[in-house]
C-alpha cells in the first residue's frame, strides 16, 4: 500500500473532503477496473465523463475520488480531492505511484505527423546495436529491452507509461524512445515525465477530427517543447515551416536538422535507389538500407539524437548503415515474377505523397506503378479527397479500397475519396471495396518489373469493421496472392 497524500505530491489541489493519510492499493480512471482500497480519477473524455461513474467506482471499492468538481452527494468515509485538471493530476499521481521512473533513465520523446514510429524504432535498434539496454514505446509495440508487449495507442495513458518505465528501470534500461502523439500531449499523458530530449519531425494534415483547427494541432505539438526542461535538448526539422515555431519558447537546448537549409545536423542525398540511400551527413558519407528523402530526414534525426546523447559520431554513422526498415514502413518484397510490392503505413496526404514521389524518383518509368489505398473511418474526413487526388496523380493505376472503416460505411468513405480524383485521372482509377480483392486485382493487373504500393495500414495485422477486428495483414495477403498467381 501507498499513502494517498504521497501520490498527490505536486498535484494542483483545490479542495479536500476527508483524509489523505489513508493507504491505497492502486489508482485507475476506468471505474470497471476499480477494486477495494483504490483511488478513482474522474476524467472528462471525448466520449464519456468519468464524473458520471464516481458512484459505480465507490460501489466497486474506491476509498478516494479525484475529480474537478465534487458530486452533489458526498459519502461518509470516502475521501474526495478536487483538482484543477484531472488529466494532469492522473499523470502526476501515476509518476509518484511508480516512483518517478522517468528520472532514472534517459527518455526521448519524438513528435510530429510522420516519422515518429520509424525514428523511435530505429533509435531503439541503434542503441541496442551499440550495446545498451533500451526501451521503446511506439505505435507498433512496447519493448522493455528484449521483452515485447502489444501497443494499443501511439502514446499510452499515464498509468501505462509509468508502469512500463518502472519495469524498464528495474530491468536496467538506460534509454527509452517514445512516440508522443498530439492526443497524448493534449490529454496530459506525458505530464510529470522527465524528458532528456525531444524531436520534431514535421507537421501536415492529420487528426483534424480531434483538433478543431490546424493551428491548435500545431500548438499542442509545440506545448511539448515548451515544457521541456533546461537540461534537455530540442531537435527540430527546420525544413518544415513549423520547425522553428517548435523551438520558439522552449527552455531546452535548441538544435536543428535539415536537408535543404543550414542546420546543426545537415544531410545531402547523393544516391537514392531501391537498395538504399547514399547520404552525406555533416560532411561524412554513409550508405544506408532505407529508401527515400523522408527516410533521409528520419536518419538525420536519429543521427542528431544519438550524438546529443553522447555516442561517437563515427560510431553512429557505422550503426546507421546497419539499420533495417521498420515493419510496414516502406517494407518491400520482389516476387518470383519480378513485381516489387511496397507496403507502407502512409495514411496522411503528406506521407502518401512522400512515398509515391520516392517511388517515382527511383523507378525507370518503363513499368507501371499501381497504388492500392483507402482512408480510415471515424477519422478526419477532409483528407479523403486529398489522398485520392495525390494517389491518382502520381500513380499509373489507382485502386481505391477500404482501410479500417470502423463504424462508417466503407462505400461512403470511398465515394468521398473519389471526389478528389480529377477528370484526366478517371480512367486509371477504380474502386473495389473489399481490400483483399483490391490487392488481388492490383496483382492481376501487374506485369514483370511493375511496382505495387499498398498504403494506409502498414504494420497493422487487422481490419476494424463495425467495432470488430478481423485478421488482415497487407504484406501476408499480397505475398500469398502473388504466390498463387505465379505458380
Amino acid at each position: 500500500m501507498i499513502i494517498l497524500k504521497d501520490i498527490l505530491y505536486k498535484v494542483a489541489i483545490e479542495a479536500v473532503k476527508g483524509s489523505t493519510e489513508m493507504g491505497i492499493e492502486k489508482m485507475d480512471f476506468d471505474s470497471r477496473k476499480i477494486a477495494v482500497n483504490d483511488v478513482f480519477v474522474a476524467i472528462r473524455g471525448a466520449v464519456s465523463d468519468g464524473h458520471e461513474f464516481i458512484e459505480k467506482a465507490i460501489n466497486n471499492g474506491a476509498v478516494a475520488v479525484v475529480c474537478d468538481a465534487f458530486p452533489e452527494v458526498l459519502i461518509t468515509g470516502i475521501t474526495y480531492v478536487q483538482v484543477r485538471d484531472t488529466n494532469k493530476a492522473l499523470a502526476c499521481m501515476a509518476a509518484n505511484y511508480f516512483g518517478n521512473p522517468s528520472n532514472n533513465l534517459k527518455l526521448i520523446g519524438i513528435t510530429g505527423t510522420n516519422g515518429k514510429t520509424t525514428i523511435a524504432s530505429l533509435l531503439y535498434q541503434l542503441f541496442k546495436k551499440a550495446g545498451f539496454k533500451v526501451g521503446l514505446i511506439s505505435t507498433v509495440k512496447i519493448l522493455v529491452d528484449d521483452k515485447e508487449y502489444e501497443a494499443t495507442h501511439t502514446t499510452p495513458d499515464s498509468i501505462t507509461i509509468n508502469l512500463y518505465l518502472k519495469e524498464m528501470v528495474e530491468t536496467g534500461v538506460e534509454y527509452c524512445f517514445m512516440e508522443v502523439s498530439s492526443h497524448g500531449i493534449h490529454q496530459k499523458r506525458t505530464e510529470a515525465l522527465h524528458f532528456e530530449g525531444g524531436v520534431f519531425t514535421n507537421l501536415s494534415h492529420d487528426h483534424l477530427d480531434y483538433h478543431p483547427t490546424f493551428a491548435e494541432y500545431r500548438d499542442v505539438k509545440k506545448s511539448f517543447f515548451d515544457n521541456l526542461p533546461k537540461s534537455a535538448f530540442a531537435l527540430s526539422n527546420t525544413d518544415d515551416k513549423n520547425g522553428r515555431v517548435m523551438l520558439q519558447n522552449t527552455n531546452a537546448r535548441k538544435l536543428t536538422y535539415a536537408l535543404k537549409s543550414y542546420a546543426d545536423y545537415k544531410a545531402q542525398i547523393l544516391e537514392n535507389q531501391l537498395s538504399g540511400l547514399l547520404l552525406k551527413i555533416n560532411d561524412h558519407e554513409v550508405w544506408v538500407r532505407l529508401i527515400g528523402a523522408f527516410n533521409a530526414y528520419n536518419l538525420l534525426a536519429i543521427y542528431g539524437t544519438a550524438v546529443e546523447l553522447g555516442l561517437d559520431n563515427f560510431e553512429v554513422l557505422r550503426l546507421l548503415s546497419e539499420l533495417e526498415s521498420v515493419s510496414g514502413r516502406f517494407q518491400f518484397i520482389v516476387s518470383k515474377g519480378n513485381v516489387t510490392v511496397i507496403v507502407d503505413y502512409a495514411h496522411t496526404p503528406d506521407a502518401l505523397e512522400n512515398v509515391l514521389k520516392t517511388i517515382n524518383d527511383i523507378r525507370t518509368k518503363n513499368e507501371q506503378l499501381i497504388t492500392v489505398v483507402g482512408c480510415g473511418g471515424d477519422r478526419d474526413s477532409t483528407k479523403r479527397p486529398m489522398m485520392a487526388n495525390i494517389a491518382s496523380t502520381l500513380s499509373d493505376k489507382l485502386i481505391l479500397t477500404s482501410d479500417n472503416p470502423r463504424t462508417e460505411d466503407p462505400d461512403m468513405i470511398i465515394s468521398e475519396m473519389e471526389q478528389g480524383v480529377e477528370p484526366q485521372n478517371y480512367k486509371k482509377t477504380i474502386a473495389i471495396t473489399d481490400r483483399k480483392q483490391a490487392i488481388k486485382t492490383a496483382c492481376q493487373l501487374s506485369r514483370p518489373n511493375d511496382i505495387i504500393l499498398i498504403a494506409g495500414k502498414g504494420h497493422e495485422t487487422y481490419q476494424e469493421i463495425k467495432g470488430v477486428r478481423h485478421d488482415f495483414d497487407d504484406m501476408k495477403i499480397v505475398t500469398e496472392i502473388l504466390d498463387q498467381l505465379q505458380k
